[in-house]
């Protein structure tokens, strides 16, 4: 049965994706995703499929394994775990594998191709809700749920109510799309969107760039969205055409439907915007800059999914450009992958970080993901991710704060944290 009811991006999403009509919101369905993307944990998935005895695929182009969270080997049960992955995938012919050298999974797929507007894509990370940015349904699930959709091509998901969040006008000199993120954050709380489908739209986020939109929909996991999602526009297609490869006739592009039914709407002006800070040790314990300037770092990080994309780059050396870190500071700057690391190197961006003091990483997650970066008893870091959780990057009694890379990039300047709007004026 059809429906003529207006609909939101998630039902249409997953109507194409379970070849269902009419879909409404807490209904379960089977689904069958585009892509399953799995990281460097893929060995867990393999292991599975050993136990069950199973040596055939569903689909190995739908598989895309990314070797990202601990790249290079860390140690030799690092380097098996990925040997083993590696001969998998020789094994099995799957294309879409990417080595260490290749970096974050998120970002790696979509400069490849393989994430197009329309699709539903499943991913081993909680931060899949990014490939929303470019109009497609992104969800993290687990190993056991990748290995099934290896083996049957499908799961099961419940269609989740949708929230628009209407951003307007322009930021003020020293904000970014981080300081959006972290202000929404902050103001809904780390569940306050718990398995809905976030639809970003307005003015603010119609101008961003598809890096900008990047960080939109990678944050709204931090308020526990299923999904997130910016309407596909010319910009979109854009990134697709020059940065992926993928011809406007390789995908097809979902919209909701004008008086589809959301669970409510968030709205928030952007013009008066100041930068924030999200303070130890939660993502929704967010404040203004000032209440926390003057807090002395021994760290800075720029890197993770959310925000070492080559602009994030380009934004940091902007405000490097000239100075020095401040002396005992560390700043540890991990391209998103391997093509922002190229072109940062083509464009001078790298040389400016260096020349700073920043000492560069191979492209990956890297500290993000406790690869490297650790912090001892008692220090604190200034990191453009998007998690500060206790020990994460370390001891237990160290602090991660969370900000934009212009707020780290200052803050590496002065060796505290400091409101950029101040240099930026």
């Amino acid at each position: 049965m059809t429906t003529t009811a207006p609909r939101t991006f998630a039902q249409k999403a997953i109507e194409r994706a379970s070849g269902m009509n009419g879909l409404v919101p807490g209904q379960i369905v089977d689904a069958y995703p585009d892509v399953y993307m799995s990281h460097t944990a893929s060995w867990r998935c393999i292991r599975t499929l050993e136990r069950m005895g199973v040596d055939t695929l569903y689909d190995p182009d739908r598989v895309a394994m990314v070797m990202d969270h601990i790249s290079p080997a860390m140690n030799a049960k690092t380097a098996a775990d990925h040997r083993l992955c590696r001969e998998f995938a020789d094994r099995m012919g799957i294309k879409n594998f990417y080595d260490v050298n290749a970096g974050i999974a998120h970002i790696v797929l979509m400069e490849n191709g393989l994430i197009r507007p329309g699709q539903f894509v499943i991913g081993t990370d909680s931060h899949s809700t990014i490939y929303g940015a470019l109009g497609a349904f992104g969800t993290g699930v687990g190993f056991s749920e990748i290995t099934a959709a290896w083996v049957t091509g499908k799961l099961w998901v419940k269609v989740p109510e949708s929230v628009r969040v209407e951003i307007e006008g322009e930021l003020p000199a020293g904000s970014y799309a981080k300081d959006v993120m972290l202000k929404l954050i902050g103001d809904l709380g780390a569940d306050g969107l718990t398995y809905c489908s976030a639809e970003f739209g307005g003015s603010y986020v119609r101008s961003r760039s598809v890096s900008e939109r990047m960080t939109f929909c990678n944050l709204a996991m931090e308020m526990g969205a299923k999904n997130a999602y910016v309407a596909p526009d010319a910009t979109t297609r854009a990134y697709l055409a020059d940065e992926a490869g993928v011809g406007a006739d390789g995908y097809e592009e979902l919209l909701p439907d004008e008086g589809a039914d959301y669970r409510e709407t968030v709205t928030l002006d952007a013009s008066s915007l100041t930068p924030k800070i999200a303070v130890p040790h939660t993502v929704d314990n967010v404040v203004d800059v000032d209440e926390v300037s003057g807090t002395r770092l021994d760290q800075v990080f720029i890197g993770s999914c959310a925000n070492a994309k080559y602009d994030d780059l380009e934004i940091a050396a902007g405000v490097l450009k000239g100075h020095k870190i401040a002396h005992g500071v560390r700043l540890v700057v991990t391209p998103a992958s391997s093509a922002v690391m190229a072109k940062a190197s083509e464009s001078g961006v790298l040389a400016t970080l260096i020349e700073a003091g920043a000492m560069i990483t191979n492209a990956g997650c890297g500290a993000c993901a406790g690869n490297g970066g650790a912090m001892a008893d008692g220090e604190a870091t200034l990191s453009t991710a998007n998690r500060n959780f206790q020990g994460r990057m370390g001891s237990y009694q160290s602090s991660i704060y969370l900000g934009s890379p212009a707020t780290a990039a200052v803050s590496a300047i002065t060796g505290v944290i400091t409101n950029p709007a101040e240099v930026m004026k």
